[in-house]
């Protein structure tokens, strides 16, 4: 069963939590300048500019009026101080920045997230030693937690690696890009700083790129404002533009996604072993990753107690062969052969095509908010088809 306890994301707060920045339209406009029109100086007294509750723009590498508007929705829905940035990377980037950790713990999760680990290794005279979360932390230690986990949707104990990183004087941020509200709240738990690549389920249309932190003080988030600021990585108007009508809707695809995949997840496990389910023909599927498949573990985590809106909308298959995996997303007709995730539409990849690490016969499945049925009708046809294909030269 999905988890009993589901908190509403609220679609009030989704639609009116900027209402403080509008203006007279309905739709917010695009504000394609670079620069605005400053006040005399002679009739209007100087005031320290204030970068959250910007009284006039200056400089759109500062803010302008649609990130402003998306900020404040992204702050009101995850319980914090919601910061952009051009990308998933970009906030990444900057998240090192504002740390400048002694060591950085991190184990598996996106790849891109270790390449910035590396590029940033750069900008420093001394090395940056990178542990496993499972190490014994020291003082100044950033503790990297993705939960769920890129590819396969497995969740990691939050407070538990939060517990363990500040007892030995360091940080947690959490990479929540796979569970955005209403399905966890990192905070709750113990997260230092929260990251998401807002591409995906804040974007969820597959037409932006987008990076949010996510600072539990204004403090903290002025801090990174001016990391921003001068490490140039500020959205574009049309991508803020792009985020915003797509917060909107936050409320009414996720939890859809959520309860597709769960079930979707479910079904598939069904088969796993190799074992003939539903349609599905034996020999064809290894194993099933998602989180409402791991149950508790020795330490008593429990994943529904943290994911507490709902189970994460992607997670991996293991097929029994490299061939299949490479015919499967090809064999689709509603879902689409293509990377990222947490679009309306359902993606799926062999997994080895963008992360050349990752086991060939490793499928992710990105779950979007079509009719359940016809997407387990699509799986189930591929399925049947790729068994009788001619085995091919790879």
């Amino acid at each position: 069963m999905a988890p009993n306890t589901r908190p509403k994301l609220s679609g009030t707060q989704l639609i009116h939590a900027d209402d403080e920045l509008h203006g007279p339209e309905v739709a917010p406009p695009v504000s394609v300048s670079t620069t605005f029109r400053s006040p005399n100086p002679l009739e209007v007294p100087k005031e320290e500019f204030d970068m959250w509750n910007p009284k006039n723009h200056l400089y759109s590498r500062y803010t302008q009026s649609v990130s402003t508007r998306v900020e404040r929705v992204l702050s009101k829905i995850n319980d914090g101080y919601a910061l952009t940035f051009a990308s998933g990377l970009a906030a990444s980037h900057a998240a090192l920045v504002y740390f400048k950790p002694k060591r950085v713990a991190i184990s598996g999760g996106y790849f891109g997230c270790h390449a910035t680990i590396d590029l940033y290794k750069r900008s420093r005279n001394a090395d940056l030693p990178v542990i496993s979360i499972d190490d014994d932390f020291q003082a100044g230690d950033l503790c990297w937690l993705e939960t769920p986990l890129n590819p396969t949707g497995e969740a990691r104990d939050i407070k538990y690696y939060a517990d363990k990183v500040h007892a030995a004087g360091g940080w947690l941020l959490v990479d929540s890009t796979f569970a955005p509200p209403p399905i966890q709240y990192p905070f709750k738990w113990g997260a230092d700083l929260i990251m998401h690549s807002g591409t995906k389920y804040f974007g969820g249309h597959s037409d932006l790129l987008c990076g949010v932190l996510v600072a539990p003080t204004l403090e903290k988030w002025n801090e990174l404002a001016h990391i921003r600021t001068f490490l140039g990585n500020m959205m574009g108007s049309l991508e803020a533009w792009l985020l915003l009508r797509s917060l909107r809707t936050l409320h009414l695809r996720v939890p859809r996604q959520s309860e597709n995949a769960y079930s979707l997840a479910q079904w598939l496990a069904q088969a796993a072993g190799g074992k003939a389910h539903d349609g599905i023909p034996a020999g064809i599927i290894d194993k099933v990753w998602h989180s409402s498949l791991q149950g508790v573990d020795a330490r008593g985590f429990d994943p529904k107690t943290q994911l507490e809106g709902g189970w994460n909308a992607t997670f991996a298959i293991l097929l029994t062969s490299a061939e299949y995996a490479t015919r499967l997303p090809h064999s689709l007709k509603y879902f689409i052969p293509a990377t990222s995730l947490g679009g309306v539409e359902s993606l799926i990849e062999q997994r080895v095509q963008s992360d050349r690490i990752s086991d060939p016969r490793l499928v992710r499945i990105s779950v979007g908010v079509e009719d359940l049925e016809d997407l387990k009708d699509d799986l189930r046809r591929a399925f049947q088809e790729i068994v009788k294909q001619p085995t091919a030269k790879l």
